[in-house]
């Protein structure tokens, strides 16, 4: 039996959680997300409860017995155990206090056991006097989110700098097919596939730093705030102390917010690493686009590119193959860019001292770390690095194009370039064939302006 300002509450003898985190049971049963869902923010608040006891006892507020049991059982949370204890909806009221409060039951009873007593003997050591000391949810919380995100961050980093490294191989693997570029949908002037597939990668890295100095924001936080920023119940000193553990337990460049009043209602890390991902998934979904494009066919389209048969295409056309793959990436893009929206709204919803969205804020943006981690590594080994070309129907492609016209320019003159243009239209000739037959230049003129190594940089042949 456990009692709080509402009154006494049953507990389970084997729950680690107490009274508050059944309350939030009981309120929140709203998106089925669950914090146990999210091992990352677990660990994140076994490394926010470990700073704060450190520095709590270099203070000389907890005994030595005390904070080594608290201290075993924060580890045991980054370890990645007791995950099960943490079964709140991410999706909360209270800006948070729910999570943070789960997070000292647990904790609190944890060292209970390791120090030999009953669930619950909270006289010995106490989730709010002990585990949250010189805390307020409106600090432990978001620092702990903000780790949190941070280890998320680390998955799509190497996923994106994974993806890059395909498209990279793929620009090696394709840098002699020549192949038709493309503007409005409308043939354009010759270029390499390598090319097409080195811009993906580009694309990707150039993202790839912007996100990087984004997640940047996550390592800065407002521990020692307490409840609005004024350090109210936390000792001089506390604050700087416990950055001080968190970056050592944690081995990152963390500091301290430099104006704990404005940090503590500020989300404007978790917008700004949102508008980039947003920024990724935009990247991401043109490449998809572009990708099915090429790819499209298999008689009637561009048929440029293949992509891997993943599964039969369809319920009623026999033999129709579809590319799956980056269509369901297509899909996760969309929701990160929809998980942006909600972003914005819940950071423009703080008010005053504080933003008491953050939990809305914090599932979206894990969200969409997640699902984007897990599209570009669907995307990379189900789709890019098994690519292949059809190199001949590429080269045939430009030879037949009107667009190969603007290439050879330079050496017949733009007059000659736009009669040949015109009577390939009418006649539905070659360009390539006509410009033989009008002797306007020899073969091995034509070839070596049309060899992939003169396409993909300015270059003036001399004749």
């Amino acid at each position: 039996m456990e009692h709080d300002l509402l009154g006494d509450k049953e507990v389970p003898m084997e729950a680690l959680y107490g009274v508050q985190t059944l309350r939030c049971l009981e309120n929140f049963n709203i998106s089925g997300n669950l914090l146990s869902d999210h091992p990352q923010f677990i660990k994140a608040f076994g490394y926010v409860k470990m700073g704060a006891v450190l520095a709590n006892h270099e203070l000389g507020l907890i005994p030595d017995n005390l904070k080594d049991a608290i201290v075993a059982a924060c580890r045991e949370l980054i370890e990645g155990k007791h995950v099960e204890q943490f079964p709140v909806d991410m999706i909360q009221g209270g800006a948070g206090t729910s999570m943070n409060m789960n997070a000292n039951e647990v904790i609190a009873n944890r060292a209970l056991e390791i120090l030999g007593r009953e669930h619950g003997d909270y006289k010995v050591i106490h989730p709010n006097d002990h585990i949250n000391m010189a805390q307020s949810t409106n600090d432990a919380y978001p620092t702990a989110m903000h780790l949190g995100l941070y280890m998320l961050h680390q998955d799509v980093a190497s996923a994106l700098k994974a993806i890059a490294k395909s498209f990279r191989a793929k620009q090696r693997q394709f840098a002699s097919v020549i192949k038709m570029g493309r503007t409005q949908l409308q043939d354009a002037v010759p270029m390499t596939m390598g090319q097409t597939f080195g811009a993906f990668a580009t694309a990707i890295e150039n993202e790839t730093s912007k996100l990087e100095a984004a997640a940047k924001g996550f390592l800065v936080i407002n521990m020692g705030a307490t409840a609005i920023g004024t350090g109210l119940t936390a000792s001089p000193g506390y604050a700087e102390l416990c950055t001080k553990y968190i970056k050592e337990i944690t081995g990152w460049k963390i500091s301290l917010a430099k104006d704990l009043v404005e940090a503590t209602n500020d989300t404007s890390s978790m917008v700004n690493y949102s508008a980039q991902l947003k920024q990724i998934a935009i990247r991401v979904s043109k490449i998809c686009n572009d990708l099915r494009l090429l790819a499209s066919g298999p008689r009637t389209g561009l048929a440029e590119i293949n992509l891997t048969p993943k599964q039969p295409g369809s319920s009623i056309m026999p033999g129709k193959v579809n590319p799956v793959i980056p269509e369901v990436a297509n899909q996760v893009c969309f929701k990160v860019i929809g998980n942006d929206t909600t972003i914005t709204m819940a950071a423009e919803a703080a008010q005053l001292e504080l933003n008491v969205m953050e939990p809305v804020l914090v599932e979206s943006l894990a969200e969409s770390a997640i699902w984007m981690a897990r599209a570009l590594d669907t995307l990379r080994v189900e789709c890019v690095d098994t690519i292949t070309v059809n190199r001949k129907h590429c080269r045939d492609l430009v030879e037949n194009s009107i667009g190969i016209v603007t290439a050879l320019k330079p050496y017949i003159g733009y007059s000659a370039c736009t009669e040949v243009a015109k009577e390939a239209l009418v006649t539905g000739g070659s360009v390539y064939k006509l410009v033989l037959d009008k002797k306007l230049l020899t073969k091995e003129q034509l070839d070596r302006i049309l060899d992939p190594k003169n396409m993909i940089r300015p270059t003036i042949l001399k004749f």
